[in-house]
């Protein structure tokens, strides 16, 4: 079945006739979002505070390569549910270090939070970056119960290029691992970019090196779906459209495939400062956040 939601007609994408300025704005969030830098700046004092309160078993080690590590932020009481979280960066950029804040409420609310570093191009092709991702829930799933956290009950959530890597999880054959096939409890997808296609246009490209053999293997509006579970697909409002019009296709694949996802774009939010909603249990992200893991 042709998925008319992402495409025009035959097989031209609805991004195909953008100039190579709009296409950069549309695709590139830095270009369209004035002192990005910023937002990540306003919350490097709650990031500290939460790295200075949260227990944590720092860098645990899930692969060889250095960047295969991840820090599980642990509920105070044995048996919690557990929440994995993958940074966005656009496959190429950020680390968990930067990330505690996201374990805060989590923790508050009796849930074990893992964050998830994983390879990074250029040193890395998109292959290493999603095989990291799988290879970190994967060990999650089987290690988790020795620092307190129920493998019975994982979710998972992710912004930007952690969206993609979170939709990569949900088209993983956990079976062919030896894990159960509903080993997955819930996903919360953020601003995702599902398709790399629109990113190899972009100046990006120059440090993520897609081909179209990359794109193709890593599509995942068009891989199966393998894990059905709830989901949310969220985006910001302020997002450019086709940014935007990223969660409707992806959605629309959930639904193609048999899901039932909850579609929330959040008013006057954009790519960057919709991260700050970890902080608010009444947001549209942590809100389904924390109702999926403890549900």
């Amino acid at each position: 079945m042709q998925d008319q939601g992402h495409r025009e007609t035959g097989s031209v994408p609805l991004w195909a006739g953008l100039t190579a300025d709009e296409h950069e704005f549309q695709y590139n969030p830095q270009r369209s979002v004035q002192d990005f830098k910023q937002f990540q700046a306003r919350r490097e004092g709650p990031n500290a505070a939460a790295k200075a309160r949260l227990r944590c078993f720092a860098d645990q080690t899930y692969g060889e390569h250095p960047l295969r590590k991840l820090d599980i932020y642990p509920a105070a009481l044995s048996g919690a549910p557990v929440h994995m979280f993958f940074h966005g960066g656009y496959w190429r950029a950020q680390d968990k270090q930067n990330f505690a804040f996201v374990a805060a409420p989590l923790v508050d609310a009796g849930i074990t939070a893992v964050i998830v570093n994983y390879e990074l191009c250029p040193a890395s092709t998109l292959d290493g970056v999603v095989d990291s991702a799988v290879a970190a829930t994967d060990w999650t799933l089987r290690n988790i119960a020795r620092h307190g956290g129920d493998p019975a009950r994982l979710t998972l959530s992710g912004h930007s290029a952690g969206a993609h890597l979170g939709a990569a999880i949900l088209a993983t054959d956990w079976p062919a691992r030896g894990l159960s096939a509903d080993a997955i409890k819930g996903a919360v997808l953020i601003s995702g970019i599902y398709d790399p296609a629109p990113a190899e246009r972009t100046s990006v490209n120059a440090e993520i090196g897609l081909t179209p053999a990359l794109i193709a293997r890593h599509d995942y509006e068009r891989r199966p779906l393998k894990v059905s579970c709830p989901a949310w697909i969220i985006a910001g409002g302020r997002e450019p459209w086709h940014w935007i019009d990223q969660s409707f296709r992806y959605a629309h694949h959930l639904r193609r495939h048999g899901g039932d996802p909850g579609v929330t774009v959040s008013p006057g939010y954009h790519h960057f400062d919709i991260m700050d909603q970890y902080r608010d249990p009444g947001s549209d992200v942590l809100r389904p956040v924390l109702a999926l893991a403890t549900r």
